[in-house]
């Protein structure tokens, strides 16, 4: 009978388990759909931080921005966007222009949250 609560147990535990990791996955995928859109914004002519700050202070002026950040020496701009927000890429290309620069490329990027 001893072997068989054991037995019982350990099943018990392994469904347990098996149960926590199936919920542990489900709130992953749920987590990254609900995930704010993150862009990577190429642009040409990106050469110090005042001209960084320019371009910034544009893509801050467009509805639903939550944060920019830039790497001068990649001339990339990384724009994330409050919940539920997008951005368009003319929306981007009319910023980048207002502070003087060209828009290289446009695409959407996979943020990674911090640890």
């Amino acid at each position: 009978m001893e072997l068989a609560d054991d037995y019982l147990r350990g099943m018990t535990m392994t469904a347990f388990r098996l149960l926590l990791l199936s919920l542990l996955l489900a709130a992953t995928s749920v987590s990254a759909q609900d995930r704010e859109p993150t862009y990577a914004i190429g642009v040409d002519g990106l050469a110090c931080p005042f001209c960084a700050y320019g371009i910034e202070k544009q893509l801050h002026k467009l509805d639903g921005v939550d944060s920019v950040e830039t790497d001068i020496r990649l001339g990339l701009i990384i724009v994330q966007m409050r919940h539920g927000r997008t951005l368009e890429r003319t929306q981007v290309e009319e910023a980048i222009e207002k502070a003087g620069f060209s828009l290289r490329s446009f695409e959407t990027a996979e943020k990674k949250a911090a640890p």
